[in-house]
């Protein structure tokens, strides 16, 4: 049996990019994480942790942060779009690190990197439709549906969904696009904006976290009523406050309110297997995929 190629994997973030030598979650040769700066300096660090390597690899996985193109026959494809992150629109990110790292690159955002993590090695393990959630800095799922991670005319933007306002809710979304779509109202920023402090500062009593559960059990209950997955994975520092799951739950119950049937939420709704490693273990799935086999 032929040698496991080993991969390259990055998980570009919009606060700090994670780069990894490997095969997967038992075989990590060398991890690097560094905060995100401008795009100069940023891949520039990619670029000289994969030269630094004892040994070369045979493809690179990238899951971005967004909005980015995922169609490999699009002109722009690699590429980050329209971000709202100062210096960062239109940036070259597949083809940078392919040029000068001369591998095949396989490109995707970094939440269906994390979901084919999931797929691959965590908690989406033998399932062919689930949603990975992310709740962080900002909002944004990956979506798997048939086995395949999910894409259109570009890819999903689960975090921009419109939820309903509570009521007595007043203070302003934080979304500079749509003000109080999901990520404008329970993304780790918009918690610190609308309540004044950073969410690790909130006790688990403090009546935000309700209101964050509600939110986002909103925007849950869309995705069982539209897409009707086998499992909900929520990660992101935001769900590093673990009270807040048993308040999802409970709140996604309400919300459907019998209309279809949910299985045990307790095994339906979960944090991801991987932890905070299933962004950059997905990246090193992603490079398999492009691995140029003999």
């Amino acid at each position: 049996m032929a040698e496991r190629p080993l991969l390259g994997g990055l998980e570009a973030g919009g606060t700090k990019f994670v780069c990894a030598v490997g095969t997967g979650p038992d075989d990590i040769r060398a991890l690097e994480r560094f905060p995100t700066t401008t795009p100069e300096e940023t891949l520039g660090r990619v670029i000289d942790f994969f030269r630094r390597q004892p040994e070369p690899i045979a493809a690179l996985g990238i899951g971005s942060f967004g909005p980015v193109d995922p169609d490999p026959g699009s002109p722009t494809y690699g590429y980050i779009t329209t971000t709202p992150k100062p210096g960062w629109a239109h940036t070259d990110v597949a083809g940078t690190l392919r040029r000068a790292l001369n591998v095949p690159v396989a490109f995707d955002t970094d939440v269906n990197a994390a979901a084919l993590g999931e797929q691959r090695w965590g908690a989406g393990r033998g399932l062919h439709t689930f949603v990975y959630l992310t709740i962080g800095t900002g909002i944004g799922g990956g979506v798997i549906v048939n086995g395949r991670r999910h894409h259109g005319h570009q890819h999903p933007e689960i975090g921009h969904l419109f939820v309903p306002r509570l009521p007595g809710d007043d203070r302003p979304g934080h979304c500079p696009f749509h003000g109080d779509c999901l990520e404008g109202l329970a993304s780790g920023p918009a918690i610190a904006a609308r309540w004044g402090r950073p969410a690790p500062e909130l006790p688990p009593e403090h009546p935000a976290w309700d209101e964050v559960a509600h939110y986002l059990a909103f925007g849950l209950a869309n995705l069982i009523l539209t897409l009707s997955p086998q499992r909900l994975i929520l990660g992101g520092g935001v769900m590093h406050q673990t009270h807040l799951f048993p308040r999802i739950r409970h709140h996604v119950a309400a919300c459907i309110n019998g209309y279809v049937a949910l299985p045990d939420l307790d095994t339906f709704i979960v944090p991801p297997a991987l932890g905070d490693r299933a962004g950059v273990l997905g990246a090193l799935a992603l490079a398999e995929e492009v691995v140029p086999w003999p």
